[in-house]
Parts: structure tokens; sequence; C-alpha cells
């Protein structure tokens, strides 16, 4: 059951990231676009029938958000392949290893459902902290190699909805903390 979850997510993650590129539109089907063209309605899909809704859609200019958007809308349509390998295959994606640890360390009453340290993507089951009734679930991104609160997003859900703001801040706190006390203790035994 698992592995067919984590097969949907990852089906989920793909066909994302290829309607945000702008390869796939909404009908599933191939439209060959670039990153940095101008968007212009194609005689299949439909048009506006506002005149002024027609001169916008015709105006909407996609702008690179980086150097490598950049580089990649200059070479022409985005390839499957560039999707998959990336800019440059030899960069390593690198995560904090002191958030990461102590996120587990943390976060250790609840189950792991998946983790990529690629990414910096820790994603945990359903569970009950040490005397609570209430069951969360949890979802980590460690998006810099930097140990700071910015470096750290947490999103913890119960069952009938997402937590409160607080309960995140809590949880993003005590993992910051915790990743103080493991750097604290590497940088000792170095000594």
């Amino acid at each position: 059951m698992l592995s067919g979850i984590l097969n949907k997510l990852a089906l989920l993650l793909v066909s994302a990231l290829l309607v945000s590129c702008g390869s796939i539109n909404s009908k599933g089907s191939s439209t060959g676009g670039s990153l940095g063209g101008v968007l212009k309605p194609k005689r299949d899909d439909k048009l506006p029938t506002n005149p002024s809704e027609s001169r916008r859609a015709s105006e909407v200019v996609s702008v690179p958000r980086n150097a490598a958007e950049a580089r990649r809308a200059k070479d022409g349509p985005i390839q499957i392949n560039d999707l998959l390998k990336g800019v440059n295959d030899s960069a390593d994606i690198r995560v904090n290893k002191f958030i990461w640890e102590a996120s587990l360390e943390t976060l250790s009453f609840l189950p792991l459902e998946a983790a990529d340290p690629f990414s910096g993507v820790i994603v945990m089951g359903w569970g009950r902290a040490p005397g609570s009734s209430t069951a969360f679930r949890a979802t980590i991104l460690i998006q810099d190699p930097a140990l700071e609160a910015g470096s750290l997003k947490v999103a913890m859900q119960k069952r009938n909805g997402p937590a409160s703001a607080e309960t995140n801040r809590r949880i993003e706190d005590a993992i910051l903390t915790r990743a103080r006390q493991l750097r604290i203790r590497g940088a000792k035994r170095r000594q």
C-alpha cells in the first residue's frame, strides 16, 4: 500500500513539474513551449471572447526566475531529459545535516514515510506525541545548507486539517534548537 502511495506521489510530482514548465497543457498534450518565450494561444485552444482578454493573453511574457532558466530559454524548448538531469549533473543539492538529523530525532514519534536528502524533503506519517491524544503528520522541507530559521519549513497536519501556525513554529524551534546542539557536539568531537 505504501509503495502505491509513493508511486502516485512520484507521478503527481513529475506531472506538476511538466505542467509548471509549460511542456504539458491542461488537456494533457504537449505544447512544446519554452520558458522564456511569449505565450500565444494555439488554434485548438479556446480563444477569449472579450477583446481586452485577447490582447492580454497575447501579451503575457514568461520571465526567467534565475540564470539556469534564462539559459534554458535561449536553448529552445525543454526536453524531458533536461528536467530529469537538471542544469548540472555534477552539482549536488545540499541540505544542512544538523537540521536533517534534528528533524528525524525531534519527530521520531511519527513513522517515516519518505525521505529524500538530495531535495531536503521528509514526509512523516500519522502518529501521536507522547502524552497527547491528537494525531499529527508532518512534512519537512530543508531548503538551504545554512543552519538558519529560513532553511527549515515544517507543515504539520491534524486529522481535521492543517495544524496551527503556532504548532508549526514550535516544531521548527524544537528542530532548530536540537540542530544547534548537534552542531556544538560535533565541533567538540573534532577538537
